[in-house]
């Protein structure tokens, strides 16, 4: 009867009777989820969830959107989910959802690895539940979209005229990484380029216990530059769809970002064991509960005359019975029942790729000018690195270079100088000065087929940024089953090089935060014509096996020339034939003595090179062996070129988390001394 309902508004109109019931079932749906998922937890047959009860209005958000608008999800969206799957012939988000609850290998979306949204057909990559972290790539996804009108890369999978989407809650929006993704797009558009980008920010007015203070998002989100705000009741099922769909035509008309705010309930605590009225009065959350968005779609459905009471609450037993039914089935399904099950989703698939013959060579000339008459002439490590950039960009058109100066001053060290000039500012692009944002355009522009290779000015600098590293990049075919992925050449300048300048700020030495993430590969060259040949396999492991390749430059080497007298010019190399790489399984050996080999990388190869003359001064006869790879190691190779010989690590990382752990692990499963 009308006094179950909530107090609320009249009937919003643009919603067309039929979609207005498909949505309500959309709704109906998450709910009957939500709560067979705590059914299956007790029974000890489902895991830990988050659920969406409150949200239930994203349906309308969905409904608003293409579903080949890529979108971001938050943690609470099953409704969304449930809805663009109705606008998709073929899918089954009952079920589907139900194995993901039960992690049985029969997940569609992550195989059993993770109860986690999403899809490969509906447009929605899974996300961590990490607090705002999938907000930067978003910001990348939509900034690629402009990109891609342009220069439409190979594996281009968003339409030319769509946008990108995100959500997330309102506590969300105070963290640092939301602040920056939002603060990046707002930068970005008032200069005019591109940014088809809709946040979402669905408010229910509390992060698990901590209230957000009353009117803050509007307060702190109406205003911003460049960013368009729309509000609008995520209760009411027909005002939350005009305003999702006038802020989504606007950013897909206008090509700039918008945020929509969604003022929602929290049904049920934060979380599977989180209880409310612990830290709740009972009243408040019983007001909550009356505003149930379900409740307030029936009222308006009534109001409509589109469904009555009674019809409505058929659909929602009929669907509380259903979601039972299946899940009986569903938790007989298998599971992964080994490591290397689960961890079988960590590296992705390789995936077909057009041959380039590369440019002509007219081109290749124009492009280099007169620095193709010192491609004979030995060089340092920063003029190969660069040649070895310029040749990767005219051979892929897809690859984009992005960071903080590497396009008008060419990179603080010269790495990158020329190629802003050469390949233009849609290809060599100059960021703000926020790593996480660096990272996020990345990851984003790979979701629609850039290869890209974002720039960290210092190793030190990744610190501030690793979770888009760790949680978003290095997880993505794990949490997909290796559908999705976000191939990508981080550079990075590291390691020790300048006595007395800048402290541990730019004299960073810490692999360890990146020899901790499962599934990249870690390349660390020292000499000129190994990083070019190195570069070059990067690109090609991410173009073409997708991987997420960390290039670690070492800076003292950058401008080195001499080895062992002033003059001699014996660290300078010759640029390789472009069409020449080294493999994963390459370590370079120095000498063939016999008395000790010498294990090592990076700044650590020069000094052991100059090591090697001294000791063989003094009688002693060494080979050195230069890792080249960091992660995975070249085990066989390395093993091969040890031999008999005594080994020496020389690690100028740290004790703690350095290489020297693995190569003594490798060393002694090999027994070797």
């Amino acid at each position: 009867s009308a006094r179950d309902f909530p107090v609320g508004g009249s009937v919003t109109p643009g919603l067309p009777d039929a979609e207005a019931i498909r949505l309500y079932r959309a709704q109906v749906l998450s709910r009957a989820l939500d709560l067979q998922s705590r059914v299956m937890q007790k029974q000890g047959q489902g895991f830990y969830t988050i659920g969406s009860s409150g949200h239930e209005g994203m349906a309308a958000v969905a409904h608003a959107l293409r579903p080949d608008d890529i979108a971001f999800l938050h943690y609470r969206d099953a409704a969304f989910q449930i809805a663009r799957a109705d606008q998709v012939d073929g899918q089954d988000m009952l079920r589907d959802m139900l194995l993901s609850f039960a992690c049985s290998a029969d997940d569609p979306t992550s195989g059993g690895r993770h109860k986690v949204l999403g899809s490969r057909v509906l447009m929605i990559p899974p996300q961590t539940s990490t607090i705002a972290s999938h907000l930067p790539k978003a910001v990348g996804a939509a900034h690629a979209l402009g990109l891609a009108r342009r220069n439409p890369p190979e594996h281009q999978i968003l339409p030319r005229d769509g946008i990108a989407m995100c959500s997330f809650g309102d506590a969300s929006a105070n963290h640092s990484t939301a602040q920056g993704a939002i603060n990046a797009a707002s930068w970005t558009a008032v200069q005019g380029v591109p940014l088809p980008l809709l946040f979402v920010c669905e408010d229910n007015g509390i992060g698990i216990s901590t209230k957000t203070p009353t009117g803050w998002i509007k307060a702190s989100m109406s205003a911003r530059p460049g960013l368009r705000y729309f509000e609008a009741d995520g209760l009411d099922l027909y005002a939350a769809y005009a305003s999702a769909k006038e802020a989504a035509d606007y950013v897909r008309k206008h090509r700039k970002p918008a945020f929509l705010h969604l003022r929602t309930v929290r049904l049920y605590g934060h979380a599977g064991a989180d209880v409310a009225t612990s830290y709740l009065p009972r009243a408040e959350v019983e007001t909550d509960e009356a505003n149930d968005p379900l409740l307030h779609t029936v009222r308006l459905l009534n109001a409509a005359g589109v469904m009555d009471p009674t019809d409505a609450l058929a659909v929602y037993t009929q669907t509380l019975d259903r979601v039972a039914e299946v899940a009986s089935d569903v938790v007989t399904r298998p599971r992964l029942t080994t490591a290397a099950d689960v961890m079988a989703s960590i590296v992705p698939p390789k995936r077909p790729c057009v041959p380039t013959n590369g440019p002509s060579v007219e081109h290749r000339a124009d492009v280099f000018g007169s620095d193709l008459g010192q491609m004979d002439s030995p060089q340092p490590l920063s003029k190969l690195i660069n040649w070895a950039l310029h040749d990767l960009m005219l051979a892929h058109p897809e690859t984009l270079l992005m960071g903080e100066d590497v396009g008008r001053k060419g990179g603080v060290y010269g790495v990158t100088q020329k190629l802003y000039l050469r390949f233009g500012p849609a290809r060599v692009i100059d960021t703000l000065l926020d790593e996480q944002s660096i990272l996020g355009f990345a990851i984003g522009a790979a979701h629609n087929g850039f290869i890209p290779m974002p720039e960290i000015q210092f190793l030190a600098y990744l610190h501030n940024a690793e979770d888009q590293l760790r949680g978003e990049a290095a997880t993505l075919p794990f949490f997909s089953n290796g559908q999705w992925s976000n191939p990508m050449v981080l550079r990075i300048a590291g390691l020790g090089y300048q006595k007395g300048f800048g402290g541990h700020f730019h004299n960073d030495n810490s692999l360890a935060v990146l020899r901790d993430i499962p599934g990249i590969v870690i390349a660390c060259p020292s000499t000129g014509a190994d990083a070019a040949l190195m570069l070059r396999e990067a690109h090609r492991l991410a173009r073409e096996e997708q991987r997420v390749v960390v290039f670690i430059e070492p800076i003292a080497l950058y401008p080195m020339r001499d080895l062992l007298e002033p003059g001699d010019g014996a660290w300078m190399t010759c640029y390789p034939d472009p069409d020449q790489r080294l493999s994963l399984s390459d370590v370079g050996v120095h000498g063939e003595g016999s008395d000790l080999a010498i294990l090592t990388y990076g700044n650590g190869h020069y000094l052991s090179r100059q090591a090697q003359a001294d000791l063989a001064a003094q009688g002693v006869q060494t080979r050195v062996i230069d890792l080249r790879w960091i992660a995975p190691l070249a085990e066989e190779a390395i093993i091969a070129a040890i031999g008999t010989r005594p080994v020496l690590i020389v690690d100028e990382c740290r004790r703690s988390g350095g290489q020297a752990e693995a190569l003594m692990a490798l060393l002694q499963e090999r027994g070797i001394k």
